[in-house]
């Protein structure tokens, strides 16, 4: 294992925060069948990294309910009726945008939907990150979440905003801004309740 992968893990612990190094998708498919029960209610936040590594085939298909947002032709009042039920669900499983060597999570929504089951709610927070999402410090977070993964995004949502174009962020106020909320995690009061899953890949952006 890599120096600056284990002394991420070591200090997420001393976050109060679980941490997990998995080297591809099968074993990180095989832990998560060990860390959620069957049976949970399970939410989940917008992730490619979640895409590319079947993981939200794999709550489909298996024997959870899975509070699936991304379920076909469902309405704006379905879609939030399952972000208010993420609060409750057993399991909230979700990407980050960063996680630093000091073993905190950084990340920036536009709504709010997916880091705030993070924050509260959900009984176990399951973060699965790749090694690319690993950054130095706060300050390193901040700048790939903006100048990599957001310009990124908002064309993933077909935004019209200027980091579509100039692919940078220029700290615009379009009215299409995703850079809404800024969250960093520095560490939790119930020990192990937020569990960060790295995989030794280059995961989403």
């Amino acid at each position: 294992m890599d120096e600056k992968i284990q002394e991420t893990l070591q200090n997420l612990t001393k976050n109060n925060m679980g941490g997990y190094f998995v080297q591809n998708q099968t074993m990180l498919l095989d832990l998560l069948t060990k860390l959620i029960p069957k049976g949970s209610t399970i939410g989940c936040g917008d992730s490619i990294t979640l895409e590319e590594t079947g993981v939200f085939d794999f709550l489909r298909q298996g024997s959870y309910n899975f509070l699936d947002k991304h379920a076909p032709n469902l309405t704006r009042e379905e879609k939030r009726s399952i972000y208010l039920n993420n609060f409750t669900a057993d399991t909230f499983i979700t990407g980050t945008n960063a996680v630093t060597l000091d073993g905190k999570l950084f990340n920036i929504d536009g709504n709010g939907s997916r880091v705030a089951p993070m924050l509260y709610g959900p009984n176990q927070v399951i973060v699965v990150v790749g090694i690319n999402k690993l950054t130095t410090d706060v300050d390193a977070a901040l700048k790939r979440t903006r100048q990599i993964a957001a310009p990124l995004d908002a064309k993933r949502l077909g935004k019209a905003t200027p980091c579509t174009a100039l692919n940078r962020c220029i700290d615009c106020r379009h009215q299409q801004r995703i850079c809404n909320d800024f969250v960093l995690i520095n560490g939790q009061f119930i020990k192990n309740r937020i569990k960060v899953i790295i995989v030794n890949e280059t995961l989403g952006y």
